[in-house]
């Protein structure tokens, strides 16, 4: 049984606990959240057996980072120093200059490792296996329904509550999609990394009215020949800007670590 601590109890963190009771392979341990959420977050925990908390506890040897980009700084770069493993979904973050090689070099003093999850998004390990015969050029284009963009930039650049058809909220790189939109642009950020990096990945935000679900096209060209990948995912029911598939990605990573076959 993979003992886990999981920093975040919003949609995503509920999720993955919900999921994961009865599991023979994996028993979350704690939840980290802020300190002025522990008792409320520990009565919504009920009978099980999963503390709140509000630091990673010591000792841990497994945590996964769902609290947002924040969370990083927050707990993620102290565990890894102190040789806790941890797996980031808010890869996002890493668009902070300078915050990659902080990650990196905080698992370097851990002895330890910490893994980018692929979230939202497929293709990730084909992007990357490319990566190592040389791309030239690699497009993200994500399209969501106006609701999937309230509250973020894209209020600024159209009225999202009437817009009769689809307009485009963001052109730019993949650096400055993660910075103008931190909760919605995880897959911009994801894909780059995997890649050609934040500032030679090209992105384009869509908010369109005509669609239901978060849409995620990649267009992938070099060495290796080329890759066109589309992928129309459900975002989770009670956060329509987070794709239920991060949530499984998640689990399929944790569920990987305690398995004695994966893929």
């Amino acid at each position: 049984m993979l003992d886990v601590v999981l920093i975040g109890y919003g949609a995503i963190g509920q999720a993955i606990c919900r999921r994961l009771q009865g599991s023979a392979l994996v028993n979350v341990t704690h939840v980290v959240v802020r300190p002025q959420r522990i008792a409320d977050v520990q009565a919504a925990l009920g009978g099980t057996s999963i503390q709140a908390v509000s630091e990673v506890p010591v000792g841990t040897r497994l945590a996964l980072e769902c609290a947002g980009h924040d969370a990083l700084t927050a707990h993620v770069l102290g565990a890894l120093e102190k040789g806790t493993e941890c797996a980031v979904v808010s890869v996002g973050a890493l668009a902070e200059a300078g915050l990659p090689e902080k990650l990196a070099a905080a698992a370097k003093q851990g002895n330890t490792q910490v893994h980018l999850l692929a979230g939202a998004i497929g293709g990730i390990d084909a992007i990357a296996a490319a990566r190592l015969a040389g791309l030239t050029d690699v497009t993200y284009t994500g399209r969501k329904p106006p609701l999937g963009w309230q509250g973020s930039a894209a209020e600024a650049v159209v009225d999202l509550a009437s817009l009769t058809q689809a307009a485009v909220i963001f052109e730019g790189t993949a650096r400055e999609a993660a910075r103008l939109y931190p909760k919605n642009a995880n897959v911009a950020a994801t894909v780059s990394l995997a890649g050609l990096g934040l500032d030679a990945t090209r992105v384009r935000l869509i908010a369109d009215p005509a669609v239901t679900e978060n849409i995620h096209e990649i267009l992938a060209r070099g060495e290796f020949g080329e890759m066109q990948l589309t992928l129309r995912g459900k975002p989770l029911a009670d956060n329509p800007k987070t794709s239920a598939l991060t949530v499984l990605s998640a689990l399929r990573f944790l569920n990987n670590r305690a398995a004695s076959l994966t893929l």
